[in-house]
């Protein structure tokens, strides 16, 4: 279903791979993105809130489809209770579905140019002669397909960096765990989101609650683990929603967990032949450890250097490494 030589393959499918597979394509680059999930979008690893500054920092549009809450208004409590409040006066972002929201622009990556698989494991990169050979589980069998540039958008847990030789391995101090519930039939406001502070509540971190819509909301918390002695993240999520009357009577209809990386974006995001882009080059936002926007503007600057390396012939990491000067210049880091 798919050639064997392109210009860049992609692995992982979230905003980073799709924004950079959506460049590569838009500037006439021969480019593949492989998933290795059955389903792009899912299971999710977000509180799914989005700022509004994604349709001006990225190149994608916004499905009004993914968008089931327009957010007005914010709550802070602090670690006595007592509860600061932000009114924006318009809407500041929105709560989206995540599975609606990833396919779309996927899609609108692939309507770029870009081929795009799901299902499709990417379980061996290796450098040779004249570029990368990528190795893909698709449909049962393995395949090879040759590439002079990979962007590695693979998560967190990237292996495919590793591969190639670069270190994006984090220390377990250094990554949150993320638990989250998605709850039907609770008490909320839809056009506010809440967060919760407190060594009590979520030691090195915070607790949210986003609304869904009516009634529904993802009530999750990110938190690192401080002391061996801590409750586990579970513990205080459970024991948070048993306190909170307009939630513990409530339905839990989806089960989220996985990792965020907060300590710090890496130095150096390149080596030859590859660029790394979203959660695998730790792309998070420091204050608030969301990356929607991070990831896909990673993106778009690998796929931005991609191309030019591409055009110059030239995908030696000395090249690549102008990703490094654009992403740190653009977020002053």
């Amino acid at each position: 279903m798919f050639d064997k030589y392109y210009d860049v393959v992609v692995v992982g499918v979230g905003p980073a791979g799709s924004a950079a597979a959506k460049k590569c394509a838009e500037e006439g680059i021969s480019v593949i993105a492989f998933e290795k999930r059955q389903e792009i979008g899912s299971p999710k690893r977000c509180g799914e809130g989005l700022y509004k500054g994604f349709i001006e920092e990225t190149d994608f549009d916004l499905n009004p489809k993914c968008i089931l809450s327009d957010i007005k208004r914010a709550v802070c409590y602090s670690p006595n209770g007592k509860p600061t409040n932000i009114d924006f006066k318009t809407t500041y972002g929105w709560i989206i579905e995540r599975k609606i929201f990833d396919k779309d622009i996927a899609g609108q990556a692939a309507n770029s140019g870009a081929r795009i698989f799901s299902k499709a494991n990417v379980s061996r990169v290796k450098r040779t002669d004249d570029g990368v050979d990528v190795h893909v589980n698709f449909l049962g069998s393995e395949k090879i397909v040759k590439a002079k540039i990979v962007i590695a958008c693979d998560g967190i847990e990237t292996m495919i960096a590793r591969m190639m030789g670069l270190n994006t391995r984090l220390n377990s101090d250094d990554v949150a765990k993320g638990v989250q519930f998605e709850m039907s039939n609770i008490n909320i406001k839809t056009d506010k989101i809440e967060l919760y502070f407190g060594t009590d509540i979520a030691p090195g971190g915070y607790i949210w609650i986003f609304p869904k819509g009516e009634r529904s909301a993802n009530i999750g918390i990110g938190m690192r683990h401080l002391n061996e002695n801590q409750k586990s993240a579970m513990e205080y999520l459970l024991d948070f929603i048993e306190s909170k009357p307009e939630l513990k009577k409530g339905s839990v209809i989806e089960y989220n967990t996985g990792g965020v990386p907060v300590g710090g974006i890496l130095d150096n995001m390149v080596a030859d032949n590859l660029i790394v882009a979203g959660d695998a080059a730790h792309h998070v936002n420091p204050i608030h450890g969301g990356g929607i926007i991070e990831a896909a503007t990673g993106g778009m600057l690998a796929g931005e250097v991609a191309v030019s390396a591409i055009k110059n012939n030239d995908v030696s990491e000395k090249y690549l490494s102008i990703y490094n000067k654009l992403w740190h210049e653009k977020y002053e880091i």
